[in-house]
């Protein structure tokens, strides 16, 4: 085994460390929305540039990665999930590198964000997470496409919350958007954000599915206005899910929500994000636009499973100056 110097991360560095108030949000600000631009063709120049721009090497990509694992939100969202499937993730999520790793990194105590599933697993989830600090967050409201009866999508959001989920993520009506009834979608928003009580509420734009960056940011704002905690990409169900240029773009949002109001919006990016040198990517980006306080994961979170076991492999291959099969990194 190599010898390498420890990463430059201390421990507590990935804990959550939550400072601010949730997002009470606002009165729908028309005048606002209406007023959004995005220059797309700056907005994609920008981020051709980020890859070579902001790349990170040895020890210091190591703490990168390290921070990364604890802003997972470790997923399993599939047909034929059943309760050994979300207890194997559970383990995975209590426990996300390998000890032998973790030692060779003078690390220990890092966990992932969180653990998200669909509602009918999130009982299973809570039990598997006793003891610790790792949230469950359940999907919702007629995940993936939101075309469920109104009413059976309030009334899932509730049962959730009373099965345990501290974290509800939900999905937008993007008629609403495309048909530009930005009060609809406000009022959609808070009577969901309402119904989640004291879990807090991803809203997931779908932005896929939005046509224009334009309509991203307008109904990142919305959303916001309403009293979303986080906004989120996709439900990783689309044919086009996280993105730079969305990405780039609903930050800015953020950043424009609390130049306006001084209240702090997280972000999560979901679907497509798969490898470690995009996470790194992200990372950078969200400290370029948004500032350390977006790397913690009561602001930031990666939808993803996946990245997990290639982060994993990143970091084996720190420790040792080999690269591992990827069976060796199984997420339970």
């Amino acid at each position: 085994m190599q010898t390498h110097p420890t990463p430059t991360v201390a421990a507590t560095d990935l804990l959550p460390q939550v400072t601010h108030v949730r997002n009470p949000g606002m009165p729908l600000d028309l005048d606002w929305v209406a007023g959004v631009q995005a220059n797309t063709s700056a907005i994609e120049r920008r981020c051709a540039t980020l890859p070579g721009r902001r790349s990170v090497k040895k020890e210091f990509q190591a703490a990168w990665l390290l921070k990364a694992i604890s802003l997972i939100d470790l997923t399993t969202l599939s047909g034929d999930d059943t309760p050994g499937r979300v207890q194997r993730l559970c383990a995975k999520a209590r426990q996300p590198v390998r000890a032998d790793l973790l030692e060779a990194l003078g690390m220990s105590g890092i966990t992932t964000g969180a653990v998200c599933v669909y509602h009918e697993m999130v009982e299973t989830a809570v039990r598997a997470l006793e003891g610790t600090s790792i949230p469950v967050a359940a999907v919702s409201t007629g995940f993936p496409a939101g075309l469920s009866p109104y009413r059976l999508r309030i009334a899932e959001i509730g049962e959730s919350v009373k099965a345990g989920a501290r974290e509800i993520d939900i999905v937008i009506s993007r008629r609403h958007v495309l048909t530009g009834n930005w009060q609809a979608l406000y009022d959609e928003m808070a009577e969901m954000r309402e119904a989640c009580g004291e879990a807090h509420v991803k809203a997931i734009l779908a932005t896929g599915e939005l046509g224009t960056l334009r309509n991203v940011e307008r109904a990142s704002l919305v959303c916001m206005m309403a009293g979303a905690d986080f906004i989120k990409t996709s439900t990783g169900k689309e044919s086009v899910n996280a993105t730079l240029p969305v990405s780039l773009t609903m930050i800015r949002a953020i950043r424009d929500y609390e130049d306006r109001t001084g209240i702090k919006v997280g972000y999560k990016p979901a679907g497509g994000i798969s490898k470690a040198k995009d996470a790194l990517v992200y990372l950078s980006l969200m400290k370029d636009e948004l500032g350390l306080p977006w790397l913690q994961p009561d602001l930031f979170r990666f939808g993803a499973s996946s990245l997990l076991g290639d982060i994993e492999r990143q970091l084996e291959h720190f420790v040792t100056g080999r690269y591992s099969a990827a069976n060796r990194h199984p997420m339970g």
